[in-house]
């Protein structure tokens, strides 16, 4: 087994320095992380650091007979004797957050070129005293950005989303005009450079049969939504909608689109999930460094046992090193 190292990365690195933080460590993240580190060994377009408590990923790698490889910043205090794989806690929210945070300064510093992020437990962040739903928010804070959104994207469809992590009784009071032309711009702004022509962007309604007209909404086609679309085509961008959710992700509609807009998180998820579980990565828009993610949560359950997938981490991999070689 590699000894591990603590040191950050070298500026005579070959390639781009990725870093992963290894998410709850009561879930699947250490794992589909080692594995991917070791996946990724000896790969010249990028050098790999992992953020996470060193004592876990020892034990998981003692464990599942996963080698560590690459680089490690030691984040994030969990007491392994108390530590049962499958139950996350208040300790392993805040090592997860911890490590998180600390990502994102190395990022911002310029220490590493990218950030790839495991999935975390919100419940245990929220038991750490977290006040952050989620990656999202915190990124969002750490960098001031307040213009981003996210994006889940895979080779058969992405999709932006205009309201994250609210209950569903509140999506209607949470959208606005502001909130949906800004998903289609970032959108846009994101995936036009890599498609080499203006992103085809199809922006869902809210409602069943997309309002019929008012008779099935209470306006927001009308009064948020088709606003939102007429400002984003004045700017210049190729937009669609807004169309019924029921028929927007048919293959039909999706051999025409580059990416959704939708308006809650389940609208967008459900089709992307359905459609590319294993290879769909979740990615911020609008932010000064670049973050990808898994598209999936801990998966308690397999925690631990060495039959966690890990294609969407290697997924998000692969998106960050494109997206740096884009940026550059």
């Amino acid at each position: 087994m590699n000894p591990i190292a603590t040191n950050t990365a070298q500026t005579d690195a070959k390639g781009k320095v990725l870093g992963i933080t290894v998410g709850d460590p009561a879930g699947i993240g250490p794992e589909i992380a080692l594995r991917c580190a070791s996946l990724l060994q000896g790969d010249d377009r990028c050098r790999i650091i992992l953020y996470g408590p060193k004592l876990v990923l020892k034990r998981v790698s003692a464990e599942l007979e996963i080698e560590i490889t690459g680089e490690l910043r030691d984040i994030g205090h969990v007491d392994m004797a108390s530590l049962v794989p499958g139950i996350p806690n208040a300790e392993t929210g805040l090592a997860s957050y911890q490590a998180v945070d600390l990502a994102i300064r190395d990022a911002i510093s310029g220490k590493i070129d990218a950030m790839v992020t495991g999935p975390i437990q919100k419940e245990a962040w929220h038991a750490a005293g977290i006040s952050f739903p989620g990656h999202t928010e915190l990124l969002a804070d750490r960098t001031g950005i307040k213009d981003f959104c996210m994006m889940l994207t895979s080779p058969s469809i992405s999709c932006v989303l205009a309201t994250i992590h609210i209950p569903l009784a509140d999506i209607s009071s949470q959208l606005s005009i502001e909130g949906i032309d800004r998903a289609i711009r970032l959108a846009s702004q994101t995936l036009s450079p890599r498609l080499g022509h203006s992103a085809r962007i199809t922006v869902c309604g809210l409602n069943p049969h997309a309002g019929e007209n008012g008779q099935f909404s209470h306006g927001e086609e009308k009064n948020i939504i088709q606003p939102a679309i007429d400002l984003a085509r004045n700017n210049g961008f190729n937009v669609t909608g807004p169309v019924p959710p029921d028929t927007a992700f048919t293959p039909s509609m999706r051999s025409r689109t580059d990416a959704y807009v939708c308006m809650y998180h389940d609208q967008g998820l459900i089709p992307l999930k359905a459609l590319a579980f294993d290879d769909a990565v979740n990615v911020t828009l609008g932010l000064p460094i670049i973050r990808t993610s898994v598209d999936h949560g801990t998966a308690l359950d397999l925690a631990w046992q060495g039959t966690a997938k890990h294609q969407s981490m290697l997924a998000a991999i692969e998106l960050a090193i494109e997206s740096c070689e884009v940026k550059s």
